[in-house]
C-alpha cells in the first residue's frame, strides 16, 4: 500500500491516483469520521484506510469506520498517535474487530514510557503480536498508586456531598 500520498483534505486526486494505480491507496490522515470514511470509498479514493480512535472523533466513529470497511470488505488497520495505556487498551480492542486484517500500529507502553498508567502493561509478544485481554472491560486497570505517587497538585470536587 501507498499510505496518504496527497494532501489530507484531496479526496478527488487520490481517486484520480487511486484509477492509475494497482497498488492500493490507504487514507489515513482523510479520515476523520465515518461520513468523511465513505465519501472517501463511494469516489474509489483509496482501497484501505487506517482508522485511528483519535483523529476520526473517538470510539463510536472508529467502529462505525470499521461496520462500514467492513460491509464493504475493504481493510483496515488500528494507527496509534502515542497513547498511554488508556488509549493503547481501546486501540487494542479496536483492533481486535474482524475487519482488522492488517497489521496495526500498536506498541509495548514501554516504547514511549518508563511506567505507563495502566496494568499490566502492554507487551508485544517477539512473534510481534499483541495479546487482547479476556478480563471485563477494557481488560486493563489504572495504576492509581502510581497516578497518586507522582501527582503534584491534586484538587478534589464535592459531588452531592461526597468527594
Amino acid at each position: 500500500m501507498v499510505e496518504q500520498p496527497l494532501d489530507h483534505d484531496d479526496l478527488v486526486d487520490h481517486a484520480t491516483l487511486q484509477e492509475k494505480m494497482h497498488t492500493p491507496i490507504c487514507l489515513d490522515e482523510s479520515i476523520t469520521g465515518v461520513r468523511r470514511a465513505e465519501h472517501a470509498l463511494n469516489m474509489k479514493s483509496c482501497r484501505m484506510i487506517n482508522i485511528k480512535i483519535g483523529r476520526v472523533g473517538g470510539y463510536s466513529q472508529a467502529l462505525a469506520i470499521h461496520d462500514l470497511c467492513y460491509s464493504r470488505d475493504v481493510p483496515v488497520w488500528c494507527g496509534g498517535m502515542l497513547e498511554s495505556g488508556v488509549g493503547r487498551a481501546h486501540n487494542i480492542a479496536l483492533a481486535s474487530l474482524p475487519g482488522f486484517t492488517l497489521p496495526g500500529d500498536i506498541s509495548a507502553s514501554s516504547r514511549y514510557f518508563e511506567k505507563d498508567v495502566i496494568v499490566p502493561e502492554v507487551c508485544v509478544s517477539p512473534d510481534g503480536t499483541v495479546d487482547v485481554p479476556t478480563r471485563p472491560g477494557l481488560g486493563f486497570d489504572v495504576d492509581l498508586a502510581y497516578i497518586d505517587a507522582n501527582t503534584r497538585i491534586a484538587e478534589r470536587m464535592e459531588r452531592n456531598g461526597r468527594l
